[in-house]
């Protein structure tokens, strides 16, 4: 549905008001919640990353908190793996 009719609620015109922008938002994500691909979607924009619009319900604001948490999970992940190959060998 992104792809015809609705195209230009998922990205912001220049200079555009807050009030107006959280509208056209909040439309586009009403889009995304009956999209058969919205989770493939959400994760092409991550791994992009795409830096502009709505994208699997997530605006670019919204994405980047997730990257973040990944990055975050990740760096955990990778020094708890760390810290267990180091108690076994020690």
């Amino acid at each position: 549905m992104c792809r015809r009719d609705e195209a230009g609620l998922f990205f912001a015109p220049s200079k555009e008001p807050t009030a107006a922008r959280l509208s056209r938002e909040e439309a586009a994500k009403r889009v995304c919640a009956r999209c058969p691909v919205m989770v493939e979607c959400r994760e092409h924009a991550l791994l992009q990353p795409e830096p502009y619009g709505v994208w699997g319900g997530l605006t670019a604001a919204e994405r980047r908190v997730v990257l973040a948490r990944r990055r975050r999970r990740d760096l955990e992940l990778t020094k708890a793996a760390r810290a267990a190959r180091i108690a076994q060998a020690g």
